[in-house]
């Protein structure tokens, strides 16, 4: 690392990057995708149309980028999943840290939720799918049966289910969250004691 003036121009531009996604995907839900232009996200960022070309020369890269950021943590939570043993505790840990990671990215997935032939046209959402499957993976036992695997995917689609189904619902945001993730445990328990687990 060069000293501390790169690592602040490093850090200042990572900064930059984050406001212009931020930025971009407000803009995106407010007035959809394809009516956005680089033009508009420079304006509202009160930047010059260059000076954002220097960090994004197209709005799908900006997209992909903000996807890529926001999906990360998923990443890093399949890897560390793998490396666990399949105990009950490893399989709670993984649904709470999941829950966290959608809860950070819920803007992203409200868009995607309302603008699926964009996320179909960039395949972003297949790389998610995949995701998914890899998490799903890591809290399934191999040797579970049927009803057991579909109670532990149905853990995570209760996850996404309190990011979509749930917003409209009556009730404290907070509150709602706590019970979402209170029936996704549930699941995987339920599950992991009908593998015989201990």
């Amino acid at each position: 690392m060069g000293g501390t003036m790169d690592g602040t121009r490093q850090r200042r531009r990572g900064n930059t990057r984050q406001r212009i996604q931020d930025v971009a995907l407000g803009l995106f839900a407010e007035q959809g995708y394809e009516k956005t232009s680089l033009r508009e996200i420079a304006e509202r960022l009160d930047v010059t149309k260059a000076a954002l070309y220097y960090h994004f020369k197209t709005k799908e890269e900006i997209l992909v980028s903000i996807f890529e950021d926001l999906t990360q943590p998923i990443d890093e939570l399949v890897e560390w999943g793998r490396q666990q043993p399949h105990t009950l505790e490893t399989k709670q840990e993984i649904v709470r840290r999941y829950a966290e990671a959608l809860s950070h990215a819920a803007p992203l997935f409200r868009f995607m939720h309302e603008n699926q032939a964009t996320v179909r046209e960039l395949r972003i959402g297949d790389s998610f799918k995949e995701r998914i499957r890899s998490l799903r993976d890591t809290i399934i036992d191999p040797d579970a049966d049927l009803v057991d695997q579909v109670r532990c995917a149905s853990a995570l689609f209760t996850l996404h289910a309190g990011m979509f189904l749930l917003q409209e619902m009556e009730g404290d945001p907070e509150e709602k969250d706590k019970a979402v993730l209170e029936v996704a445990t549930e699941l995987v328990t339920r599950a992991h004691r009908g593998t015989g687990g201990s």
